[in-house]
């Protein structure tokens, strides 16, 4: 049976320890050089890096995300082995880890780290489908002619040039399709290597709740569970019609990831469509200057993230979620694209302004979309405003000061609020 060592990159026939190295950290499996699919996910991400650039924290349950009314972004293992999950209230997870640290979002230091590990990606191939900042998939066929060594090999130097140039780690999943790709990079995590062949597809799925497959979140799986659809196998007991009648398109996609079977590929020029950023109350609030204060440091968050991809948002989106649930969406198309914090906060707040009296609220956000390179944006000026050049040059101006000092080195005072 084909087998790697993780540590040293040797390639041998399966045994438990490495022959070259005596490492116990192997991979085995009968396709293990054969196949070239592959999903990379970082392992506790944003965390990662704040333990990286803080020594200090290496040890201590590390929770990333606002203040005490705010939610979860991620948590480290430490905190998760707590209870501690994303999205979750920060005051229950101050409670299931009271000694938890937690950190305020750092974007520009997690956006240098994503492009510095989508560099070695491309060294791989050109072929990357990025998911998010921490993670990707990739499609390496073909590239061991290139290599000189299968696509397993180059996983494995990826993790370990992470590691050893970066101070991060991440899981791998290696299949033949995206969608097992995916489930075999969580089986181990972290610093996780696993590997679903062909071979054992059908075997390896059978018994597998559905909640396994990406998308299916708690009312997909309430709505399947209605119809007795618990397991894989529970779905493999469907035709095809019967599921498409029941769930529309789902049921047909679900039909056939019950089969292993995807399609999709590997696509490298996925356009990103919007850029947005939205935050959870504990207690719903209709409290117009602290809703102003999220506002704005929501913009902030989105601005960072046009900056970091060079690009800039033709329409503003404001998303309000009501005490009952509902939903509320506002837009407003801009004369020229922006990326600046500045005219996104202006342009949601004036939104904000027409639905102010439909609250109290439990969640606000806002984003751009209609996305453009951010060449030529926001420089025609405006003709009614006339001291919005001056707040551009500012805000560049500040955003060098950030990026030398840390984001906190300079606040507005709305932030504060």
């Amino acid at each position: 049976m084909p087998s790697l060592c993780r540590d040293c990159l040797a390639t041998f026939d399966a045994q438990a320890r490495c022959p070259k190295c005596r490492s116990p950290r192997v991979v085995s499996h009968d396709e293990l050089f054969s196949l070239s699919i592959a999903h990379m996910d970082c392992d506790a991400f944003y965390a990662s890096v704040e333990k990286r650039d803080n020594p200090e924290l290496a040890s201590k349950p590390v929770i990333i995300g606002g203040g005490r009314r705010g939610v979860v972004s991620t948590a480290c293992y430490v905190a998760r082995i707590r209870g501690v999950r994303s999205a979750m209230p920060m005051f229950q997870a101050l409670k299931l880890c009271p000694d938890g640290v937690v950190v305020r979002p750092r974007m520009e230091a997690y956006v240098e780290a994503s492009r510095a590990i989508r560099t070695m990606m491309e060294e791989m191939t050109p072929e990357i489908e990025p998911l998010s900042l921490d993670e990707a998939f990739m499609d390496l066929s073909g590239t061991a002619r290139v290599h000189g060594c299968p696509p397993a090999v180059m996983l494995a130097r990826l993790i370990k040039r992470m590691k050893d140039e970066l101070g991060l780690s991440g899981s791998i999943g290696l299949s033949h399709n995206k969608f097992l790709a995916k489930v075999a990079s969580d089986l181990e995590k972290p610093k996780g290597f696993s590997v679903i062949g062909a071979a054992e597809t059908a075997e390896f799925l059978h018994d597998k709740p559905v909640k396994l497959i990406w998308g299916v979140g708690a009312v997909t799986q309430a709505s399947l569970a209605k119809a007795g659809i618990h397991t894989f196998t529970d779905l493999l007991r469907w035709e095809q019609d019967d599921l498409t009648a029941r769930f529309g398109s789902m049921g047909t996609r679900l039909f056939h990831l019950a089969r292993g079977e995807d399609k999709r590929r590997v696509s490298a020029r996925e356009p990103v469509k919007s850029i947005s950023k939205e935050t959870t109350f504990f207690e719903d609030t209709a409290d117009l200057e602290l809703l102003d204060g999220h506002l704005w440091r929501l913009a902030v968050q989105v601005s960072d993230r046009a900056k970091a991809r060079g690009l800039a948002g033709q329409v503003v989106t404001l998303k309000l979620k009501k005490a009952n649930f509902q939903s509320l969406t506002r837009r407003l198309s801009l004369r020229d694209p922006t990326q600046m914090a500045d005219v996104i906060y202006r342009t949601a707040s004036g939104l904000f302004e027409q639905a102010s009296s439909e609250g109290p609220f439990r969640l606000i956000g806002t984003g751009i979309s209609d996305l453009l390179p951010a060449d030529g944006a926001d420089r025609s000026g405006d003709l009614l405003d006339p001291d919005a050049g001056k707040r551009s040059d500012v805000e560049r101006a500040t955003d060098k000061i950030r990026e030398k000092f840390g984001s906190d080195a300079i606040l507005k005072g709305r932030a504060l609020r």
